[in-house]
């Protein structure tokens, strides 16, 4: 019977190491992604299969790492088959549960430290629980955890984050002065030294230090004289790097001159590759090596013949390779979640926008410690050129001027950052991550990636005075994150462990019940969140360079912006009727998300301005920032009224009368037909259809006139509660300012109309 229990154990840890499996990669598919997507070097499905090749190659050779999972945090010899299989199940659940919550949320965190904290947690919990039952002190809790280890992995994750942090920025900074902003005009041999560099570095970490991590390295073979792969390469180690170095540069040489491929591209996508490489062979043990672990502890227990509870776990002591079958069919599930994940595209978009060289929206508010930070870093960058002389200043500056800036090509078509930036982001992070695989370290390579990333950033001005408080406070967010996944992965792992401890199998199938339930809520609730964000279609920076152009573009923007304030009015009326507090704040968030977008637009009034042609600059300028104010003065009025509202259920007060509700449903019906009517205006660019909308504002605005002298005598008539009286007349005050703005919009397109540029020209703006 007890058999039947830990054969259904092993069953359900190898349904768990599926599904960490596919939560694990779309956290980590940023690790490897976003270097390459955000300087859009190569078209999007050729990178996924570069990055399914080094996936594939990594996961083949990954079994080495397989003995953190065994012997890395706890010594097995100490604990008893039955209790290590409640440690592996409790560390299963607890990462799919935290990874999932995680990804949900488009926040990239380390499945590294969440595996760590998680075996810790679960193990301290069960030993803590085996002192408490027998003689022993709880001083001998060292002798239950490999202490040495776990704090050499724990203190090598940590510290990974200040050297990757400033690896990056030196590596970046020194490529900068040497290469420039003007890279692509420098002289050929220059860029084939670049690639003939990075080359040999991948070259070296990931095919000869990776290696020497894996199995095959102490295999002999005849082509190296009956030596081992390990020993051949310590005897002959200056010799490979040279030979390396000068071939890899003349390839890059030929790469660059005769066959007129760019080498930073070839960078790019072999540090793809040998990043895909080194995350799969450092990280795989992340998602299926307790899986394993429990699958050939069992396997070490029915051969003894021994009682479970009597059963102790030396075996997990002893060197076993990971059957090649199982890495190769985890490195397919990897794959396919790889080329299906919506919620990677959440990450990744995160670890782009941070590191983006342009404005965006920025996804997180300047906090106190950013803003000192920025403070204290702008104090040191001053202090540092007093130091420096004037000459070195101006070099620096000259290798600092970028390039300007395409504006024949969108703005969302544009690379975050150029192919310098992705080619350090890539090589260092691959080399850091090598190197700890062949030490047999699980290396968080979501630290390394991510803070080689800002590393990057910052050394390439990428977080300048307009964005930098942002992007500090992005990165204080994420650094928060990486610490509370330690945090909760011990707790969580820890509460897990003793509730299965205690209450047996009872307790196993309700806790993977309530994965299967909070899986599938999440799943749900992503992909209603990313349907949203669909709807919601962005609105876009204005790009063209002539009047016609920026109505054009404009037209499109209200268009979309029309539909989400027709959404969220509706989505505010029908919130105070029925008293929906949940609605109201739903809707406060997307309001929230517009008003970021419109912010945007305003923030790039400056190259929007510097962009327009001379002859139409002050016409297109004037209009453009006339229809920006009115769109901006509407995003807060809709803001303050979702948030007024909110704020009057969530205190209790009373809700609108029957009179006031039935007064609503009219303006409803009004304001229903008046945004129909200008979405489908801006829409169709029929602009002869504005004299219209006009009529209908007149009776939009009778009808509010009306609406307010009638609650006025009714405040006067009867008693009636002063808020509710007050949220009513705050109601029509600013629906009837709302539609006001979208009148001033409205003549500026007929002026324009008037000035005989007709809505056919639009199809030929540039």
């Amino acid at each position: 019977m007890m058999q039947d229990y830990y054969l259904i154990l092993v069953i359900i840890l190898g349904i768990l190491a599926i599904i960490d499996l596919m939560v694990g990669v779309s956290n980590d598919a940023v690790n490897f992604l976003n270097s390459a997507i955000g300087s859009k070097v190569v078209s999007f499905k050729t990178l996924m299969i570069i990055a399914s090749l080094g996936v594939a190659f990594g996961a083949m050779s990954s079994s080495g790492m397989m003995e953190v999972a065994r012997k890395g945090i706890f010594n097995p010899e100490m604990f008893l088959f039955s209790e290590i299989m409640i440690i592996f199940i409790a560390v299963m659940i607890t990462d799919i549960l935290l990874l999932d919550l995680f990804n949900s949320y488009g926040l990239p965190t380390s499945t590294t430290v969440s595996i760590v904290f998680e075996l810790l947690g679960a193990a301290v919990v069960i030993s803590i629980i085996k002192i408490s039952s027998s003689s022993d002190a709880f001083i001998d809790l060292s002798t239950y955890i490999n202490t040495s280890k776990a704090t050499q992995i724990i203190f090598g994750i940590f510290l990974s984050v200040l050297v990757a942090f400033s690896i990056g920025a030196l590596v970046q900074f020194l490529s900068r002065l040497v290469l420039s902003f003007k890279f692509e005009e420098k002289k050929k041999w220059l860029g084939s030294i670049f690639g003939g560099i990075a080359l040999t570095s991948i070259f070296y970490f990931i095919v000869i230090k990776g290696l020497k991590g894996t199995p095959y390295s102490s295999s002999s073979f005849e082509i190296l004289n009956g030596s081992t792969l390990s020993n051949f390469i310590d005897n002959n180690l200056v010799s490979i790097v040279i030979v390396s170095l000068l071939f890899l540069t003349f390839l890059s040489y030929l790469i660059n001159s005769i066959l007129k491929v760019n080498i930073y591209t070839i960078v790019i996508c072999v540090g793809t590759f040998a990043l895909a490489l080194a995350f799969a062979g450092n990280d795989l043990v992340n998602f299926i090596g307790v899986p394993i672990a429990g699958y050939q502890s069992y396997l070490a227990w029915i051969g003894s013949g021994v009682e479970a509870d009597a059963y102790f776990m030396g075996a997990l002591s002893e060197k076993v390779a990971a059957p090649t079958l199982i890495l190769l069919g985890a490195g397919v599930i990897m794959i396919v979640t790889l080329w299906t994940s919506s919620k990677a595209k959440s990450v990744i978009k995160t670890s782009i926008d941070l590191s983006r060289q342009e404005e965006t929206i920025e996804r997180f508010e300047p906090n106190f410690l950013s803003r000192g930070l920025v403070r204290l870093g702008a104090y040191f960058q001053k202090s540092f050129l007093k130091i420096l002389p004037n000459n070195s200043i101006n070099f620096i500056e000259r290798q600092y001027i970028k390039p300007k800036v395409n504006t024949l090509i969108l703005r969302k078509d544009r690379p975050a950052f150029d192919k310098i930036r992705a080619s350090i982001n890539l090589v260092v992070a691959a080399i850091l991550i090598s190197i700890a695989t062949s030490y047999k370290l699980p290396l968080s390579t979501t630290y390394v990636t991510f803070m080689v990333a800002m590393g990057t950033s910052l050394a390439d001005r990428a977080w300048g005075s307009d964005s930098a408080a942002y992007r500090v406070a992005g990165v204080i967010n994420v650094i928060g994150g990486w610490l509370m996944t330690a945090l909760i992965a011990f707790l969580a792992s820890g509460l897990i462990a003793s509730i299965i401890y205690y209450f047996d199998q009872y307790a196993l199938y309700l806790l993977v019940l309530i994965v299967a339930i909070v899986l599938t809520k999440n799943y749900f609730t992503h992909k209603e969140r990313r349907t949203k964000e669909i709807e919601e279609e962005e609105l876009e920076l204005i790009e063209s360079k002539s009047i016609k152009g920026v109505i054009f573009e404009s037209s499109k923007n209200i268009t979309k912006f029309s539909k989400r304030i027709s959404k969220l009015y509706k989505n505010l009326l029908t919130g105070i009727s029925s008293k929906n507090i949940l609605l109201l704040k739903d809707s406060e968030s997307i309001v929230n998300k517009l008003d970021k977008d419109v912010d945007l637009i305003a923030n790039n009034v400056f190259y929007f301005i510097k962009n327009l042609d001379e002859a139409t600059s002050q016409s297109a300028s004037n209009f453009h920032m006339s229809v920006l104010e009115s769109l901006e003065n509407i995003t807060r009025l809709t803001q303050s009224l979702l948030k007024s509202s909110s704020k009057h259920f969530k205190n209790e007060h009373r809700g609108l009368t029957f009179q006031q509700l039935r007064e609503l449903k009219e303006i409803e019906i009004d304001l229903e037909l008046f945004f129909n009517k200008v979405i489908e205006t801006f829409e169709n660019k029929n602009y002869k259809q504005i004299q219209s909308i006009f009529e209908i504002k007149e009776s939009v605005s009778n009808s509010l006139e009306s609406k307010i002298k009638s609650q006025i005598s009714r405040t006067k008539e009867k008693e009636s509660s002063p808020r509710n009286t007050r949220l009513y007349f705050e109601i029509l005050k600013k629906t009837k300012k709302i539609t006001e703005n979208y009148i001033e919009i409205l003549e500026l397109y007929s002026d324009k109309y008037d000035e005989k540029i007709s809505p056919t020209q639009f199809e030929n703006q540039d």
